[in-house]
């Protein structure tokens, strides 16, 4: 049995990828700070409930000793993030950048310390982080793009951040397959509900690499098409 751990999984592609793959047989654990309503979304799933927040260091510590004692962890799934005021570049602050980083940047790296001893136990280990398009300086940098267009400033640097930590950490452990992916202008509550996919659409790619073998590519950045540009 696979046990998966997704972060911010209560609403949104988070809940679409923990029902995908409860279907698909794993043992998931639906990540919530808030717990009332990691509970109700654990019930309609059949998964399992844990309280992490993930810009806490004694939230997240307890969540990696709950998970070790219920048995470990194969599949961590780093989907939890926040966009945010958009604001531009001249209004930008440091604490706008601040307040991003602490969760689309900060709480990847908080989680993956805290669940690595677990993830190198199981025999096929798999990270996805859940990045965006806006991460890519090749896409963003394209001139009359969506990409392009895009005025914030702390969004896209979170997740280009998120992208290096992606790099670094596959380089580190080889073992484990460990992925960033895209996916797509989705409607969530993060966008305010105007994206153009549906989370049905959207958690397609992070269901795929999330269900990647051993003998699967890691380091990589993708969307549901294939490979993105960094």
């Amino acid at each position: 049995m696979t046990t998966t751990l997704i972060t911010g999984a209560n609403k949104g592609l988070g809940f679409e990828t923990a029902r995908r793959l409860v279907e698909a047989g794993h043992t998931v654990y639906v990540g919530s700070r808030d717990a009332g309503r990691g509970r109700r979304a654990a019930e309609r799933l059949g998964a399992r409930m844990l309280h992490i927040d993930v810009t806490d260091d004694a939230s997240v510590a307890a969540a990696a000793k709950t998970v070790e004692a219920d048995g470990g962890l194969d599949v961590l799934i780093n989907n939890a993030g926040i966009e945010g005021t958009v604001v531009g570049a001249e209004d930008t602050t440091v604490d706008t950048v601040r307040t991003l980083f602490e969760t689309n940047v900060f709480g990847p790296v908080r989680v993956l310390h805290a669940f690595l001893p677990l993830l190198r136990r199981s025999p096929a280990p798999v990270v996805v982080n859940v990045s965006s398009g806006l991460a890519s300086l090749t896409l963003v940098s394209t001139p009359d793009t969506p990409h392009h267009a895009y005025p914030g400033v702390a969004y896209p640097a979170s997740k280009t951040a998120l992208n290096m930590i992606t790099v670094q950490y596959a380089k580190a452990f080889p073992g484990i397959r460990i992925n960033a992916v895209e996916p797509g202008f989705t409607a969530t509550d993060l966008n305010g509900h105007r994206g153009t996919q549906t989370v049905e659409e959207g958690a397609e790619i992070i269901v795929r690499t999330a269900l990647l073998g051993p003998d699967d590519p890691t380091g990589g950045y993708a969307d549901v098409s294939g490979p993105l540009p960094w």
